[in-house]
């Protein structure tokens, strides 16, 4: 009698083949969470900010929650005197759904401190970044970036991706991948 590791399965192979080949699909599935983890943590300080470039200039339709009602555009020069966090990011982007409520809590705790977070929706088709500001109770503006215009001036290419830009708009942090709370707040107190 043949030992039962070594018995033939209903696909074909023995039993002891397929724990081993779901033992290696088990490994590679770890081995890729672990990656997604750790390889944003690993580049998201490796900004090209110095502090002393210039937030490039743009005008943007708002598709969500405006600064002012009467004016349906954001223009980054306009904005001079107070600190300001663009967060590029799109519907589609799996890492941008999770850091979308640490950006709202951030911009919700500095607004009276002249804090101006524009959610940037790059990379995606035009009309559903209102439906989804809705949908996860954004409250900071956001504006659409037709033809992904503005992430080309700012060069983000991978979302989402945090700009911080001082108040005299000089660019002086760039954080790629999911960025934690606190270090999203230390950044902000640098240039309130």
């Amino acid at each position: 009698m043949a030992d039962s590791a070594e018995q033939a399965t209903p696909s074909g192979g023995t039993a002891a083949s397929e724990r081993a080949h779901t033992l290696r699909m088990t490994l590679v599935v770890i081995a890729l969470a672990a990656g997604f983890a750790f390889v944003p943590r690993a580049t998201q300080s490796c900004g090209k900010a110095t502090g002393t470039e210039e937030a490039p200039d743009f005008t943007a339709s708002v598709v969500a929650n405006p600064l002012d009602p009467k004016r349906p555009t954001i223009t980054m020069s306009a904005l001079r005197g107070h600190p300001v966090v663009l967060d590029f990011w799109a519907t589609w982007c799996g890492p941008c759904q999770a850091e979308a409520p640490i950006v709202n809590g951030l911009a919700q705790r500095f607004k009276d401190k002249g804090l101006v977070v524009i959610g940037v929706n790059t990379s995606d088709a035009e009309g559903l970044a209102a439906r989804y500001a809705v949908k996860k109770g954004l409250s900071f503006p956001i504006v659409y970036d037709e033809g992904n215009a503005i992430a080309n001036r700012y060069k983000v290419d991978n979302l989402p991706t945090l700009i911080v830009v001082s108040k005299d708009g000089k660019m002086v942090a760039v954080r790629h991948g999911v960025t934690s709370d606190a270090d999203l707040e230390r950044l902000v107190r640098q240039v309130l």
